[in-house]
C-alpha cells in the first residue's frame, strides 16, 4: 500500500514545471504490506522512518552536527528498502 507520497516542485530557467525530486520512493513515499494492514492502524513501514526514530530515541533529531549513523542503524534501514524492492518490483 502507498500510505503517504510527496511530489516537490519547481520552475526551471523558462518559468516551466519541473520535477524536482525522486517519487514513489522510500525516501519519498510510505509503504505499508498490505498483509499488515488494519484499518485506523499504522503498520510497520518500508521507509526512512527507522532512521527518524533513532534519531529521535537518541535525542539526534534535527540536529546538524551529526557525523555518522552506526553501522547497525545503516545495515538495517539497507534492509528495510531491499525488502521493499522486493515487495514492489520482484513480485
Amino acid at each position: 500500500i502507498i500510505a503517504d507520497t510527496k511530489f516537490e516542485f519547481g520552475l526551471d530557467e523558462n518559468g516551466e514545471l519541473v520535477l524536482g525530486d525522486e517519487v514513489l520512493t522510500p525516501d519519498s513515499s510510505r509503504f505499508w504490506d498490505l498483509s499488515k494492514y488494519k484499518v485506523g492502524g499504522s503498520p510497520a513501514s518500508y521507509d526512512k522512518q527507522f532512521v527518524r526514530d533513532w534519531l529521535k530515541e537518541n535525542n539526534l533529531a534535527g540536529d546538524p552536527n551529526i557525523k555518522e549513523i552506526p553501522a547497525d542503524v545503516v545495515a538495517k534501514t539497507s534492509a528495510i528498502y531491499k525488502e521493499c524492492e522486493e515487495k514492489i518490483c520482484h513480485k
